[in-house]
């Protein structure tokens, strides 16, 4: 009875184990399903979650780290803020997107205004003084001769007008005014006779031989004197048709020059020429009559107004520029040939809509902005631009004054707008209107 008393005892001791051990191990079983079960959704939100580089869009991980390209913390995409924008505007390649405040704070969004403003289109040259080619003089002789007397001997000497320059002796000269004076003597004493046809020669006579003198551009007064006296002058004298500087001097006492050959070079710089050169974008705006003004680095200060005289109708090939010719008055002969004249010209334009030209993102086949619609929400529009003026452009359609432009941080912009506008073609969402143009390509100036 003793030893079945033990063996029962015993039976009861070993179940209560079994069972111990029983609900501990289903209470392992059971927390170790719970706890694979909690890992398993903790991996599935670790695999859905994405992180990419606000710099670098296209650049996606599944884990936080750096940019490989730019070194930037990676962001968790879905944690910024962004809200659905569809039904917002957007154009072939471009969506609009919607930004957190740390996200537009990172890449230092700014935006303004487009205004209605007058504008003035300025145009800064640097010019060559020349003289006026209608006031240069060159003075010769036509006839053979000997410099006998030189009154002017050297280059840049200012001379009046009718001022002496030179005396010239000639064989044919002295022979042509003998025989004027003869033909005076013989229309004098014929001038009587009782046969008209006589009388008549006699005066065509002197008539010829003095135009013959004339011809030979001697000074009327000279000829007068010729008649007064009746003695032929040995040398005759050539002198200045105007005011201003010999610029050339070819003539040397006592030489022998041959007729129609140059002896002086003499320009007027009452007036002069300033040559520039304009680039050819802004040929548009350049027109015959033009009010411009120049200055000079040797007379600080001082500015000179005159006008547009002449438009040559070429390019130059080599610097693609078009060569434009103004002309200036120059009391005080200030302007001297050859020095360097900065040209300012100041065109209206009117009144235009303008923002400034940061903002337009411009692919190479059509230009885009992006508008700031308030709480991180940006349209892409493309719009159509004229004059650039000052750093502003010039809007001709597209945009609407007192619309918000963004004009910092609209490539970042442009990227994150591509990429989900790709993303969405991608994955079939057609999501706002798109218009019917043609992408335009990447745009330059940030690297993807």
């Amino acid at each position: 009875m003793s030893f079945l008393r033990r063996f029962r005892s015993r039976r009861g001791i070993f179940g209560l184990v079994i069972v111990v051990v029983l609900v501990g191990a289903g209470g392992a079983i059971i927390n170790s399903r719970t706890a694979h079960q909690g890992h398993g959704a903790e991996q599935g939100a670790k695999q859905a979650a994405k992180y990419h580089c606000p710099m670098h869009p296209t650049y996606t991980s599944d884990r936080p780290g750096s940019c490989p390209i730019c070194g930037m913390d990676l962001v968790l995409i879905g944690d910024e803020g962004e809200s659905d924008t569809a039904g917002m505007p957007s154009i072939d390649g471009l969506s609009a997107i919607k930004m957190s405040d740390p996200k537009r704070q990172l890449i230092g969004v700014r935006s303004t205004e487009a205004v209605t403003t007058y504008l003035t289109k300025n145009i800064r040259t640097v010019g060559t003084v020349e003289p006026d080619e209608t006031k240069l003089a060159e003075v010769n002789t036509k006839i053979d001769g000997w410099v006998e007397k030189l009154y002017v001997d050297y280059t840049g000497q200012l001379v009046r007008k009718g001022q002496p320059l030179l005396a010239i002796y000639s064989q044919e000269l002295l022979a042509s005014q003998e025989e004027y004076l003869l033909a005076l003597r013989a229309q004098k004493r014929l001038s009587n006779s009782p046969f008209s046809e006589v009388s008549k020669n006699s005066f065509s006579l002197a008539k010829r031989a003095r135009q013959r003198l004339e011809l030979w551009d001697i000074p009327e007064s000279e000829i007068r004197q010729l008649e007064k006296t009746g003695k032929p002058k040995r040398t005759v004298t050539l002198r200045a048709p105007f005011a201003g500087y010999v610029m050339h001097r070819g003539a040397t006492e006592g030489v022998f020059v041959k007729a129609g050959e140059p002896l002086f070079k003499i320009a007027d710089l009452s007036r002069v020429w300033v040559q520039a050169d304009i680039y050819e974008y802004e040929m548009s705006q350049i027109k015959v009559g033009q009010q411009a003004e120049l200055t000079l680095d040797a007379y600080p200060g001082r500015t000179w107004m005159g006008k547009v005289d002449y438009i040559y109708p070429y390019l130059e090939r080599d610097t693609r520029t078009l060569k434009v010719r103004f002309v200036f008055s120059n009391p005080g002969l200030t302007l001297k040939p050859n020095m360097f004249a900065n040209i300012h010209l100041s065109i209206p334009l009117g009144q235009a809509l303008t923002v400034p030209e940061e903002a337009i993102v411009d692919t190479g086949k059509r230009q885009v902005l992006f508008v700031d619609n308030g709480e991180g929400n940006f349209e892409p529009r493309e719009v159509k631009v004229g004059q650039r003026v000052d750093g502003k452009m010039e809007i001709l359609s597209g945009l609407f004054e007192g619309e918000r432009v963004v004009i910092n941080g609209n490539f970042m912009i442009d990227s994150e707008s591509r990429l989900k506008a790709a993303l969405s073609d991608i994955s079939g969402d057609k999501s706002g209107e798109k218009a019917p143009e043609d992408s335009g390509g990447e745009h330059a100036g940030h690297g993807m």
